[in-house]
């Protein structure tokens, strides 16, 4: 049946009950395809059947389906056309790993962060609302992301407005009794059907001319709802709450969505899926399958035994563990990413000193605060993309304040297949603007030790952000010393004039780069302060400065060292090289710095072409944008 989808048109055609074996070749499937070529697994083998009975009930495009937790959606993009090219999900130039709009007209809302799903969704029912046309608008929301409070923001406003919205909340961490799982799924078809609404908004009419009878029916309604389904918070919100209802039961799911489909105004459906759906080892172990390269479905995921240099996760993790034995008042903080950012073996260590504040990036900073204003050092663990969702608690809350958190900020720069919604690219121009911050980048794995060990020693608000994945193999060492605040590290002395004063993880290309001219080469090592003395050294010395950096080139440390070149006066031609001013697509990192024009024969190409034109004192933002 599979094969004779090409839309969700053709899904239209079946009959109901041919969705459940349509369902396990869509299974089948995935499982083929994903252990061949790698993404996104447990969540998605999860969600096959409610995204069959959505496609199946609803008339997208024409109808809106906005995805949150975007990574669930495989089973969505193979409905709509792009089952052929699955096999490409996740790399250069083929399907990107979460829903985009530029892809298909059935990607109504690109996402890669949490609970954004049904404030989209929202703005969709209202728009319909506004241009009086009819459609249906519909969130599907993963638990996870109801840790967020942005979610509970757009239900208090989407049921103080009583727009005409189906929230899908996917549940995949809980299961149904099997004692009571005949009962609720008999309640929310009960619920759910023309009777019980038409009774619902009769009974209200007939009593609305007594006040204390309308009150006393819907104190019993709630009351009598509140002790056989856990959607009295919902209720409250303003939706009308239906389930839990059996998430792979596909027909069961098409009959109750009709029904809802019927129903105006807010609505809340609770689906119960099980993430691995249908694979026992990711059913076992999903947070081991969450994202997977290609491997083998009979044996699974095994290890190769091989022993490797540690990523920089590791490295900040096995920091973490050695600091907290040495310090007491040490606390670590995670935004529902122990595993993602390192925090396993702290967490388990130090379960009284790790707090997994869930998808709730602004509540863990302002936590943070908390605990550092009563004399204890909050170490954050945040991806780069994630601290953007705080910032304005970053500078109220800890920096204005002058509060000593550490910010361990992991996925710093381009981040490889998860794309641009993942990629790091800011943070050195969205911090380095925040007084009383403190900003570091090291160029290899010792260093970002030292640099969290430095970090953790002052009395301000720092941070240490390092790429995702592995560096240059430089092993760290026990030993932990402090790092002199602002200073620089002459790596290679050259004779040509020419200084490479690089700032962060491209040790490998910076390092070629001055090799092939002969270039002196720093590690600036910080971003925020910068070694002022050595830069007027660099620039009383040499003709030309080329800045490096794995961050945007707008904003970023380059345009600091511009800063303060002008401020001085100092007479010298600058060369910026760092992330340009557009988004970079998904591929592997090392693609995506080839686009960028960060590997090393492209900065030797673009520098030798400045040096022919005869390039002198040319004004830095020219040098910069044309670098870039």
């Amino acid at each position: 049946m599979l094969d004779t989808i090409q839309s969700p048109k053709d899904l239209r055609e079946l009959d109901a009950e041919a969705l459940p074996a349509l369902c396990d070749e869509i299974r089948d499937f995935l499982l083929s395809s994903v252990s061949s070529n790698g993404g996104h697994f447990s969540s998605n083998l999860g969600t096959v059947e409610l995204t069959v009975a959505l496609h199946y009930v609803f008339n997208t495009p024409k109808d809106k389906l906005v995805w949150d937790v975007g990574h669930q959606a495989y089973t969505h993009k193979i409905l709509s056309g792009r089952r052929d090219e699955l096999h490409t999900i996740r790399q250069k130039d083929g399907l990107a790993g979460f829903p985009k709009r530029a892809e298909s007209e059935y990607d109504t809302f690109g996402v890669g962060h949490s609970s954004t799903s049904i404030s989209a969704a929202l703005g969709m029912a209202l728009a319909a609302r506004h241009k009086q046309e009819d459609y249906q608008a519909i969130s599907v929301i993963g638990d996870g992301a109801l840790t967020a409070g942005m979610a509970y923001e757009a239900l208090n406003h989407a049921g103080d407005l009583d727009a005409n919205l189906l929230v899908v909340l996917n549940d995949n961490e809980m299961s149904i009794s099997p004692n009571v799982g005949a009962l609720h799924k008999y309640l929310t078809r009960l619920l759910s059907g023309r009777m019980y609404s038409s009774m619902r908004e009769g009974g209200k009419k007939v009593l609305s001319s007594s006040k204390s009878l309308s009150k006393f029916a819907k104190l019993t309604e709630e009351h009598m709802k509140g002790m056989v389904l856990p959607g009295t918070l919902f209720e409250e919100m303003g939706f009308h709450y239906f389930g839990p209802i059996d998430g792979h039961d596909v027909e069961e799911m098409v009959s109750v969505l009709n029904n809802l489909s019927q129903i105006k105004g807010p609505r809340m459906l609770h689906v119960v899926t099980q993430k691995g759906k249908g694979y026992e080892l990711a059913e076992d172990d999903p947070c081991m399958y969450h994202g997977v390269s290609p491997f083998n479905l009979n044996t699974g995921l095994v290890s190769s035994g091989k022993k490797s240099t540690p990523t920089y996760t590791h490295v900040f993790g096995q920091w973490l563990c050695d600091m907290a034995a040495m310090d007491e008042r040490l606390v670590g903080i995670t935004p529902a990413m122990r595993e993602g950012s390192g925090l396993v073996a702290f967490s388990q260590a130090y379960p009284e000193r790790y707090f997994d504040v869930a998808i709730a990036e602004q509540h863990a900073l302002t936590v943070a605060a908390g605990m550092a204003c009563e004399g204890l050092k909050p170490v954050v663990a945040i991806y780069s993309t994630f601290l953007q969702r705080a910032y304005d608690q970053l500078i109220h809350d800890i920096a204005i304040q002058n509060l000593p958190v550490v910010f361990a900020i992991d996925r710093a720069g381009l981040v490889g297949a998860d794309g641009p919604t993942h990629s790091g690219n800011y943070d050195l121009s969205y911090l380095r603007c925040i007084p009383n911050m403190v900003v570091m980048a090291p160029a290899h794995e010792d260093e970002c030790r030292q640099m969290l060990y430095t970090a953790f020693q002052l009395d301000c608000p720092t941070a240490v952000r390092y790429p995702r994945g592995k560096g240059t193999g430089v092993l760290p060492v026990a030993e932990m010393a402090v790092i002199p605040l602002g200073c620089a590290d002459i790596l290679r002395e050259g004779h040509s004039g020419m200084a490479v004063l690089l700032f962060g993880s491209l040790l490998a290309e910076a390092q070629e780069v001055a090799d092939e001219f002969d270039a002196t080469l720093v590690n600036m090592r910080f971003i925020k302060p910068l070694d002022h003395a050595l830069l007027r050294q660099m620039a009383e010395q040499c003709e030309l400065l080329v800045t490096l950096e794995d961050n945007a080139v707008l904003g970023g440390a380059g345009s600091a060292v511009n800063e303060f070149l002008l401020s001085e006066q100092l007479d010298v031609s600058v060369m910026n090289f760092g992330i340009p001013d557009r988004y970079v697509e998904h591929a592997q990192r090392e693609e995506q710095l080839l686009e960028c024009g960060l590997d090393a024969p492209t900065l030797i190409k673009k520098i030798n072409e400045n040096k022919a034109l005869g390039h002198s004192n040319i004004p830095m933002a020219v040098v910069a944008a044309s670098a870039g």
